[in-house]
């Protein structure tokens, strides 16, 4: 719909190129702004969604039917109503207009509060992403207010000139500003600027987002281009159009409508978009016709579909194309006969893939299909939104998903891949900031699974999916990281941290070895990659990075520790030993170490801590080896790696009590010691004596009041003591020498 000085309100079809007249307006009419109620709440259709609002110089409001009659009139400013914008969920209109003066409207046109007062006028106004604050322009500076009243107003001087159009994205959180100061500008939502324009030959006159907040179109006299969301600029036009005061975009974000100063509606078509996996680089040549060439051997295939395409995603051996109607899966072996299915809502904003299914998002809800086209489960959480989930916020892996919670930026809702049910508890992740990206690994067993999250101090932590009954066990790997991503066939992460840009080739080490994980970084100079780089994918050996200006930077990784990876993933240790003398690299050694120790694999974690000069861990792994029991060589596996309590509980279970004292002791745990000797009724006096020798090396008193109340009930002799400690020994061993000769017999058998 268009509406202009000429008081007609038109109405373009563009599937069949046809235009008619809605509605002529009374001669005294001169509209301004005209946006549509929002169709879809949430993914379910409004029922009275046919009305538009229409601003005009006198100072009304017009709230518009489909057809044309005006519903209601509403004296709403003096001078023009320069804006007019209905929030996300069509419940409130705000207006703003020449007196400086904004207003916000219930859906039927009762005036709820004035917002805002100011000595000038407010050229352009838009709503947060959740509906609860309010971007809005006063000359050169933007200034965006929460609804609550005590909130704080958050305020800045963004132009050299006066500020006439403002955007804010619902996904990505950026905000839009164009200027008469010949620029248009990048903000976030904390009003910091991420990318300045050059200055232009005219003020900049409008500027919008498309839905899905990947790319922006900005208008200009004479001037339409097309622009990435981090800034750079993919496409300039120069159509005879005047200037473009307004733009708009199509549901599915693949047209856009701009209106013209010489009366035009100009129409365009976002094409030639590029997606590249290993040796395949596809382009949208025409809306419906896709291009596909093999640089190896330079085949050409192309692909047509019936209706315009709207998102497509490569990687893992498939493209996945959706088209306004259905969706195609192609399996990079053979382009000419693609897998179609049809979709229930059509507008599918994001596509997600993973090695064995890929994840649809449309308005509706989230879809985990097969590579077969089948319908693998439908994950739902309370309060979802998907028109506003991104690849930062959402990740899949091939059992699992997970999903960052809008309306609380802490919490990851996670899911099982293949049932759509929550995982564990149902319980979700909770990180103590706010999470900014998160990123499942996508190789090994369901149950090693573990996911990467950057909150919003820009830390990287690591933390395992599946814990049974137990804490999410968080650790931090990085700092100041921009962006990173996990290696396709292998669970190494890299990302760009600060200056450098670094691999992390065994990132699980943090949980079986802590010391460990700075010895398995790589990290190289990242200043080749210029300000405000972007991963796009870690394919094989090879890292795709998107710079600050949109040109496209490789990197290469060393392929060894894919090796290694693989080598631990299906225990040949010999192999890895051969590959890591062979290779001579310190972090490849390291790698070992972590693999070997969380296998269990304790000669090879001996060779390769003594590679690395370890040596205090080295004596650790022999005296481990030489323990008589299972349970206790897999407690000291457990203290080893940190985890004292599973290392205490494992012995309990196994009824080896003083050996669970005695780790107690090691570690000068004397309280948790004393503890478990009095429960148990048994070996107090071997803690009191352990407790006394330790003071009197000291020099100190005994303080505690607990060791003061045993120390006068019970004597010590550490003969008798020494004789106990021999006793629990034997026992130990004996019952292993039981346990092993069972073993063997039912082996036999």
């Amino acid at each position: 719909y268009s509406c202009s000085e000429d008081h007609h309100i038109l109405r373009w079809n563009l599937l069949t190129n046809e235009t008619n007249l809605v509605v002529k307006l009374q001669e005294d009419l001169f509209p301004i702004d005209l946006h549509w109620l929002p169709k879809t709440v949430g993914g379910k259709k409004q029922a009275q969604a046919e009305i538009f609002v229409l601003t005009s110089t006198d100072g009304k409001f017009h709230l518009v039917s489909r057809v044309g009659r005006i519903e209601k009139t509403v004296d709403a400013h003096k001078g023009a109503v320069l804006a007019g914008r209905w929030n996300y969920d069509g419940t409130a209109l705000i207006t703003a207009g020449e007196d400086g003066q904004i207003k916000i409207w219930s859906k039927s046109g009762m005036l709820r509060s004035t917002l805002a007062q100011q000595g000038s006028p407010v050229y352009s106004v838009a709503w947060g992403p959740d509906s609860d604050r309010i971007l809005y322009t006063s000359g050169r500076q933007l200034i965006i207010k929460p609804l609550q009243p005590s909130s704080k107003v958050l305020q800045w001087k963004a132009h050299d000139g006066i500020i006439v159009k403002v955007d804010w994205n619902p996904v990505n959180d950026l905000i839009l500003s164009a200027g008469e100061d010949c620029k248009y500008k990048v903000w976030d939502s904390y009003g910091r600027l991420l990318y300045t324009s050059s200055s232009h030959d005219y003020p900049v006159t409008s500027i919008s987002w498309s839905p899905d907040g990947e790319v922006f179109a900005v208008g200009s006299f004479n001037t339409l281009r097309l622009c990435d969301k981090t800034g750079w600029s993919y496409a300039l036009e120069k159509p005879n159009t005047g200037s473009v005061f307004s733009l708009a975009w199509s549901a599915d974000g693949t047209q856009l409508a701009g209106a013209c100063g010489n009366g035009h509606v100009i129409f365009a078509h976002v094409v030639e978009q590029r997606w590249e996996w290993r040796s395949f680089e596809i382009t949208l040549t025409k809306r419906r016709t896709m291009q596909v060439r093999n640089v190896v051997n330079d085949a050409v295939d192309i692909l047509e579909f019936r209706d315009r395409v709207i998102k497509a995603s490569l990687a893992h051996g498939h493209l996945v194309v959706t088209t306004s109607l259905q969706c195609y899966v192609y399996s990079a072996k053979n382009w000419n006969t693609p897998l179609i299915f049809d979709l229930k809502e059509g507008t599918v904003s994001l596509i997600v893939q993973a090695e064995k299914h890929f994840l649809l998002v449309d308005g509706a809800g989230l879809y985990v299909f097969s590579y077969e086209g089948r319908l693998i489960s439908t994950p739902r959480f309370p309060g979802m939104r998907t028109d506003i989930l991104n690849t930062q916020s959402v990740s899949l892996s091939n059992d699992s998903i997970a999903i960052r919670d809008k309306s609380d930026e802490k919490v990851i809702f996670l899911f099982d891949a293949l049932t759509g049910k929550a995982l564990g508890d149902g319980k979700p992740l909770t990180h103590k900031m706010e999470v900014v990206e998160i990123a499942l690994d996508q190789c090994g067993p369901s149950s090693e699974r573990k996911i990467a999250v950057i909150d919003k101090n820009r830390d990287l932590y690591l933390t395992s999916l599946r814990r049974l009954n137990k804490e999410h066990n968080v650790c931090k790997i990085g700092t100041m990281v921009h962006t990173m991503a996990w290696n396709d066939s292998a669970n190494i992460l890299c990302g760009i941290q600060d200056t450098q840009f670094t691999v992390w080739h065994y990132p699980s080490a943090v949980f079986t070895d802590k010391d460990l994980l700075p010895k398995t970084i790589y990290m190289k100079d990242a200043s080749e990659f210029s300000r405000a780089p972007h991963i796009l994918n870690y394919v094989g050996t090879k890292v795709t990075v998107r710079r600050g200006d949109g040109s496209l930077v490789y990197s290469s990784v060393s392929p060894y520790s894919t090796l290694l990876h693989e080598y631990s993933a299906s225990s040949r240790w010999e192999d890895a030993l051969r590959l890591c003398r062979f290779a001579k690299d310190l972090s490849l050694w390291a790698c070992l170490a972590g693999m070997a120790m969380s296998n269990r694999e304790l000669t090879t974690a001996e060779v390769a801590y003594a590679a690395i000069g370890e040596v205090d861990k080295v004596q650790y792994i022999n005296s481990i080896k030489e323990l008589p029991s299972k349970e206790s060589s897999l407690a000291h596996i457990l203290m080893f790696s940190g985890h004292v309590q599973e290392a205490e509980a494992t012995l309990l279970q196994a009824g080896l009590i003083y050996q669970a004292i005695q780790i107690h002791i090691n570690l000068y745990n004397w309280d948790r010691a004393l503890e478990l000797a009095v429960k148990h009724k048994t070996h107090v006096d071997t803690v009191l004596a352990y407790r006394q020798k330790f003071l009197l090396d000291f020099g100190k008193k005994e303080t505690n009041k607990r060791f003061l109340q045993y120390d006068e009930g019970v004597e010590v002799d550490w003969e008798k003591i020494q004789a106990k400690v021999e006793m629990e020994l034997a026992k130990e061993r004996e019952k292993a020498a039981t346990a092993s000769v069972k073993n063997s017999v039912a082996f036999r058998h």
